[in-house]
């Protein structure tokens, strides 16, 4: 995955360290930004408690009243 990802990365001229990890944990967030629900989420990710998911939206209120990601509306 590192590989194909890193491939990925310097294919679309992405000069920031980008993991498997960070995609899953903005996955995760943009899940939350659409409205998506903890249950449904916590499946996804296949956290076996919903506590491991309740980090996410710790983020979720973070990044509130900041600038969206241009990759939000797509």
């Amino acid at each position: 995955m590192s590989k194909w990802l890193k491939k990925a990365c310097c294919d679309a001229e992405i000069e920031k360290r980008v993991t498997a990890h960070v995609l899953r944990h903005s996955y995760a967030t943009h899940l939350l930004q659409s409205g998506v629900d903890l249950r449904t989420i916590q499946e996804a990710l296949g956290h076996s408690s919903v506590k491991t998911t309740e980090v996410y939206t710790h983020v979720l209120h973070a990044i509130t009243g900041k600038a969206r990601s241009p990759l939000d509306d797509l």
